[in-house]
């Protein structure tokens, strides 16, 4: 945690403190998350008793697009992340969209997260739940706006708690391991499961605007960000076979609480107040990651002076970027009052397979372009060209794109058309300086 004696930044650079430990926890705390305690009923309803089979294919697609964004957090350790790389590969424009989206699609899925622990709360104490999740809101921005150290320790105390709900799910379960047959079910539910349960990965993405805090970005945060990945999917896939071993696939498919009922049929009286718990500490540090990733994107932006400068300052003492953390949570506040979790849900969906497509496509542009950069992380197997991962990647992202509801395309449609605005905004004001290319 940061000490009183912690040395100034300096103005407009960030203070790189995170070891591979920190970072790699931070994405754990980001992907384990309360969806999962919903997740595991509706995938075990379409792949059976195969729920563990579906949860390794999710990760094993999400880990082809986690691949490129490895190999370009290698290339290029960027705060701005996505934008930095589609800079990179397309042009100062698609570099501010990117970003653009990216940072809107945080703070609002910040917003609508925070609903949900004010619903989770409210198990607890009768609150006004879009009240509640403003105060929540205000006391995270507090806790980013002090430094990246205390935001991160508190991650980890939360992450900690996260993995330990999971954890006792398997440990209460464990015994039943072998009772039930663990292959019921078809490929095509299988198929029809991974596709629900890769949602529960989505979050690994956000390493990597941690870059410039972190020491020797360009090694570590490749590495933090597959490591997080995989043991996500492990922990996942050992929930999947521990849940379909103590209950009846069918039971947790008709469950809108599976993972209570595998700790119910274990014995746990209080299996649904131990959820609740785990669902509060899961929403509090995905609040707080979402908060901090789409604070360090805006900064990003900003320090390019596609935002407005003031954004890219930081505290001197704390090294956060303290305006761009208030922007942030202004925008998160607005969707917590505005209480429509649908609206904000299907923009989320959408900048996150935008972002996804994104990333696989500036990674196949700059292998092109940028064949000899040093990278410390090498998307295989494959042509140079065309790694093979990268292409299935692509064609993922794709795919769940055209899947989403016409809701999600109207919103991501309208928030690119005001970034759009915005870039335009800024050109015809001569606001912006030259980004140096490859600087």
């Amino acid at each position: 945690m940061q000490g009183p004696q912690s040395p100034a930044v300096p103005p407009g650079n960030l203070r790189r403190s995170l070891s591979l430990w920190q970072t790699t926890v931070s994405g754990v705390g980001i992907m384990i998350g309360a969806g999962i305690y919903v997740l595991v009923g509706e995938a075990a309803a379409h792949a059976g008793s195969l729920l563990w089979a579906a949860f390794l294919l999710a990760a094993l697609v999400a880990a082809c697009t986690g691949l490129g964004y490895a190999e370009l957090a290698g290339m290029f350790p960027s705060a701005g992340a996505e934008s930095e790389f589609a800079r990179r590969a397309f042009g100062d424009v698609w570099g501010f969209l990117a970003g653009w989206l990216m940072a809107t699609g945080n703070a609002i899925a910040a917003g609508a997260v925070a609903l949900g622990f004010a619903t989770y709360l409210r198990e607890f104490i009768d609150i006004n739940v879009s009240l509640a999740a403003v105060a929540m809101l205000l006391a995270l921005l507090a806790l980013v706006v002090s430094g990246i150290e205390r935001s991160i320790w508190v991650s980890t105390a939360l992450a900690m708690l996260q993995v330990g709900g999971l954890l006792i799910v398997i440990v209460a379960g464990a015994p039943e391991v072998g009772s039930r047959p663990l292959t019921e079910g078809s490929l095509a539910g299988v198929l029809a499961a991974s596709s629900l349960v890769f949602f529960a990965f989505i979050g690994f993405d956000e390493v990597v605007t941690l870059s410039e805090e972190t020491r020797e970005a360009a090694r570590v945060i490749p590495r933090a960000l597959l490591l997080s990945l995989a043991v996500s999917a492990i922990l996942y896939a050992v929930v999947g076979v521990v849940a379909v071993s103590a209950v009846d696939w069918r039971l947790l498919a008709s469950s809108e609480r599976p993972l209570a009922l595998v700790l119910h049929s274990q014995g746990g009286a209080g299996a649904s107040t131990v959820v609740v718990w785990i669902a509060l500490a899961s929403t509090l540090n995905t609040t707080l990651l979402l908060l901090t990733a789409a604070s360090r994107i805006v900064f990003s932006l900003a320090s390019r002076e596609w935002l407005p400068p003031l954004f890219s300052q930081v505290g001197r003492r704390s090294g956060a970027p303290q305006l761009a953390a208030g922007a942030v949570a202004a925008g998160a506040c607005a969707t917590a009052l505005g209480g429509d979790i649908e609206i904000a849900a299907a923009l989320t969906d959408f900048t996150v397979f935008v972002e996804f497509l994104a990333v696989n496509l500036a990674l196949l542009r700059l292998r092109r372009i940028l064949p000899a950069w040093p990278r410390p992380i090498t998307v295989r197997p494959g042509a140079r060209e065309w790694p093979i991962p990268t292409l299935v990647g692509l064609v993922t992202a794709g795919v769940m794109l055209m899947l989403l509801p016409p809701l999600a395309w109207f919103v991501g449609c309208a928030i690119a058309a005001a970034g759009v605005m915005t870039w335009f905004g800024r050109m015809q004001r001569g606001d912006r300086a030259p980004s140096g290319g490859d600087s």
